[in-house]
């Protein structure tokens, strides 16, 4: 199981590393970049929630999950919980659309890989996961249909984790993350100047940023459950990540430069000056993460069905770094709805592959907190998914399918509007590494 697992790792993680940018939105132009979703394919499948806690998969959004009861009657026979993994990968597809026109773009990213260990009552946690991503090309076009300004911008935040949960009781638990940040953005400029004839200036000039970020920030969460009659189980979850900061070391540079007649790219590089940001107290800032709150509930009845809601809050009007600042875009406090859940026909069939398999579907509607030109960026998005059983039955593990689909932003003051299509494909996979001998 584990050398499959690591080949399986390595095959994901080396196709992500030749593949396409995290992401194609325009809107990642601005802040730190695109937000990446921090859960498993499995709550992205249930419109994005996080409410739903089990032995069998690995819960990114909460880390109370990382623990629960040592022994458990089913699905284990009594054994001890095994070792949970899990890795992931997207890809979109994205209709930008606005008053001028339509284009497409798609990326293929990496989304995370984690792993779980019951100890006892204790839990732990840690994985690897991207935090925001930067891909995005902009070109500005007067009116004469002439392309004056060009941008470019590559890169994102990573983020590694490790987490530690411990059952209180029966039916509470709670647990905290540490999580480390690390990544860069780099934004090119380019503005490109015409003859009166309209023919190409000689050269052109040239700006390049470039800002490395680095900073720890915690995520706090509780999970309660309980049955509520012989059928029923209620469960509630509370997440919280306290306001934090990143390091942020600048760099900027201004070139001289001469054009591609045909694409109007960059063909050479005359000169180039480095920026004192010295002088501007801007070579190394402090960019503010804000703190969230989420909190969440749902009923169901366990190995059949569940079905929760879960509102995040953000307080995003306190992101800030004098570096990413920009005259037509701010912030405001951001939130999100996600409702969602599952359908097991019959979880113990020992005929009949399909009765097995996990149906997942939900929905959620956001405002993702970013205001341009007075326009506030919101976000609705559908999915679905099916959990595929695999490998060992009494292991439970899963190959998660999931497929979203969803638009941000608006086609008002000339703005995007982005349509996508996300595909998502994850194993969850489990190995007990140590056993209890049932004869001697």
């Amino acid at each position: 199981m584990i050398k499959r697992f690591i080949v399986i790792c390595i095959t994901i993680i080396s196709s992500a590393a030749f593949a396409q940018q995290g992401t194609g939105s325009p809107y990642s132009f601005y802040g730190i970049g695109s937000l990446k979703f921090n859960g498993t394919v499995e709550n992205r499948s249930m419109g994005g929630i996080g409410v739903y806690l089990d032995s069998i998969h690995v819960n990114l959004r909460n880390p109370a999950s990382y623990a629960g009861k040592n022994v458990e009657a089913f699905p284990f026979d009594g054994e001890s919980r095994p070792v949970k993994f899990t890795v992931a990968g997207t890809m979109s597809d994205v209709t930008l659309k606005s008053n001028s026109g339509e284009a497409k773009t798609n990326s293929t990213i990496f989304d995370y890989i984690a792993m779980s260990i019951p100890v006892g009552k204790f839990g732990f946690g840690f994985g690897l996961m991207p935090y925001t991503s930067v891909g995005y090309k902009l070109d500005d076009i007067n009116s004469d249909g002439f392309l004056v300004n060009r941008y470019n911008g590559e890169g994102g935040v990573n983020r590694v984790f490790a987490g530690l949960g411990y059952q209180v009781t029966d039916k509470l638990s709670f647990g905290v993350d540490f999580n480390y940040n690390f990544g860069n953005i780099q934004n090119t400029g380019l503005e490109i100047k015409y003859t009166p004839e309209g023919d190409l200036v000689q050269y052109q000039t040239s700006e390049f940023n470039r800002s490395d970020l680095s900073g720890l920030n915690f995520n706090f969460g509780v999970a309660y459950k309980t049955m509520i009659n012989d059928k029923l189980e209620l469960s509630t979850t509370l997440t919280y990540a306290p306001e934090s900061k990143l390091k942020s070391d600048n760099i900027r540079s201004f070139s001289t430069v001469s054009l591609d007649a045909t694409t109007l790219e960059i063909s050479g590089v005359s000169s180039e000056i480095d920026a004192d940001l010295e002088a501007q107290n801007l070579d190394r800032t402090d960019l503010t993460l804000p703190s969230t709150l989420s909190f969440g509930a749902g009923i169901g009845e366990p190995q059949s069905w569940f079905v929760g809601a879960e509102y995040t809050f953000q307080n995003s009007s306190n992101f800030s770094n004098p570096v990413f600042s920009n005259q037509i875009s701010t912030f405001e406090n951001s939130s999100k709805v996600a409702i969602g859940g599952f359908y097991i026909p019959d979880y113990k069939a020992f005929s009949g592959y399909f009765k097995r398999i996990v149906y997942r579907a939900g929905f959620n509607f956001s405002n993702t907190g970013l205001v341009i030109k007075d326009e506030s960026i919101n976000e609705f998005g559908m999915s679905f998914g099916l959990g595929l059983p695999v490998g060992n039955r009494s292991l439970f593990s899963n190959a998660n399918l999931g497929v979203e689909f969803g638009r941000r932003g608006t086609t008002n003051q000339n703005l995007i509007q982005e349509n996508f299509v996300n595909f998502n494909v994850s194993l969850s996979l489990s190995s007990r590494w140590f056993k209890q001998k049932k004869y001697n």
